[in-house]
C-alpha cells in the first residue's frame, strides 16, 4: 500500500466514525459549540451537551440543503437550493457524471484555519437515512470496504427520549425526531500514518418529508476520561460533520456532506486535504452501489425486512389498542368489517 493510499484508508476511518455515531463538537472557543447543557444519562457518566441552536445554525450556514430541510422547503433538492453567496467556496471538483458530482472547500471556517469540505452527490434508490448511516455505523458492513478499522465502538448511547426536552431537542418542527445520540469511538490501524483515535459526540435527526441530518464533532480534552482504558493514539478532530439526505423523488435523493477535520499530528492540510477527498468519495461509491440493487439485492432484502417489522409494529398497536379499549372485545368481532383486504 503506498503512502496516499494508506493516509486515505486512515483518513476514512477517523470520517467514517462521526458518521458512524454522529457526533457533535463542544470545545469552548470561538470555532466549536460552547457547551449549555450537563445531563447524567448513565449511571456514573456524564455527558455534555452542546448548544444546538448554534450548531444547526453553523451547519445551515455551510449546507444550503440544511438549511432547506429545516426550513421545510424540500422537495426538488439541489436544482432548488440557494446559495446566498455568504461564504466564499472555492470549486475543487465538478463532474455530473461522477458518484460525487461536486466538491468545494473553504480554507477556513468559523476561525478554525482548518479546510472545510463540501460533497454533494445524488443517489439512485430511496431516501433511507437509517440504512445509509450503517454504511459506516455497523462495524461488518464498514469493513467491507475499509481494511484500516482497528476499532470501532459505540461507547455511550444516549436514549433520545431522555435527550430530547424542551430544552435540548425537543423542538421537532426545526430540528427534527431525535433518533440516536450518543458517543462513540474509533481508531485506525497502524499503517505508514501511525494509528488516530476519535472520541465523538453526535445524532441522527429525521425530518417528516422522509429528509435525515446526520450531525457530529469532536469531544474536548477535558472528556478523555469517557475514552476505553488502553494506550493513547494522536487525536483527529472533527470540528465540523454534517450529512443531510433529502428525497427528490421515489426512486432518487441529493445528499450534501461537510467534514471540517484535523487529522492531527501536524500533517499539513495541502497533504490530507486530497486524502479526505479521496476517502469520502469512497463512501459515495459504495452507496450508489447499494442503492441501485434491483430485485433479490441486499437493498431490497433490507426494505422488505424493514416493512415487515414495521407491519409488525402497527398490528402490536393497535392490538394493545384494542385490549385496552372498554369494549374491544365488540371491536374484535368487526374487525372483518374494519379492515377489509
Amino acid at each position: 500500500m503506498n503512502s496516499k493510499s494508506s493516509l486515505c484508508a486512515l483518513l476514512y476511518a477517523c470520517v467514517a466514525s462521526n458518521y458512524a455515531n454522529a457526533f457533535g463538537v463542544v470545545e469552548p472557543t470561538v470555532a466549536r459549540t460552547p457547551l449549555i447543557q450537563r445531563n447524567e444519562w448513565k449511571q456514573g457518566v456524564e455527558i455534555e451537551l452542546p448548544d444546538f441552536d448554534l450548531l444547526f445554525d453553523r451547519i445551515q450556514t455551510a449546507s444550503p440543503l440544511a438549511k432547506q430541510v429545516m426550513e421545510g422547503n424540500t422537495g426538488d433538492g439541489f436544482a432548488s437550493v440557494v446559495d446566498d453567496g455568504q461564504l466564499k467556496w472555492k470549486k475543487v471538483e465538478a463532474n455530473a457524471r461522477k458518484n460525487v458530482h461536486h466538491i468545494d472547500k473553504l480554507d477556513s471556517f468559523q476561525n478554525v484555519k482548518v479546510p472545510l469540505l463540501r460533497f454533494r452527490s445524488t443517489i439512485k434508490g430511496p431516501c433511507e437515512g437509517d440504512l445509509f448511516s450503517k454504511f459506516i455505523m455497523d462495524i461488518d458492513e464498514r469493513r467491507r470496504w475499509d481494511d484500516q478499522l482497528a476499532n470501532q465502538e459505540e461507547m455511550y448511547p444516549i436514549d433520545p427520549r431522555l435527550a430530547v426536552s424542551s430544552t435540548v431537542l425537543g423542538d421537532v418542527d426545526r430540528f427534527g425526531e431525535c433518533e440516536r445520540i450518543g458517543v462513540g469511538y474509533v481508531q485506525t490501524k497502524q499503517g505508514i500514518i501511525s494509528p488516530r483515535e476519535q472520541l465523538i459526540l453526535g445524532g441522527h435527526q429525521r425530518f417528516s418529508d422522509g429528509s435525515t441530518i446526520l450531525w457530529g464533532t469532536e469531544m474536548e480534552e477535558q472528556h478523555n476520561h469517557l475514552l476505553p482504558p488502553g494506550q493513547r493514539h494522536t487525536r483527529a478532530k472533527s470540528h465540523l460533520f454534517a450529512a443531510t439526505l433529502t428525497p427528490t423523488g421515489d426512486k432518487s435523493f441529493d445528499v450534501e456532506y461537510l467534514l471540517q477535520m484535523d487529522v492531527g499530528g501536524g500533517l499539513p492540510h495541502f497533504m490530507t486535504t486530497p486524502a479526505i477527498v479521496d476517502a469520502v468519495k469512497k463512501l459515495f461509491n459504495h452507496a450508489a452501489g447499494y442503492f441501485e440493487g434491483g430485485e433479490g439485492s441486499e437493498l431490497d432484502l433490507y426494505l422488505k425486512s424493514k416493512y415487515e417489522d414495521e407491519k409488525d409494529f402497527v398490528v402490536k398497536v393497535i392490538d394493545d389498542d384494542l385490549d385496552a379499549h372498554p369494549h374491544h372485545q365488540a371491536l374484535r368481532d368487526s374487525e372483518s368489517l374494519l379492515f377489509t383486504p
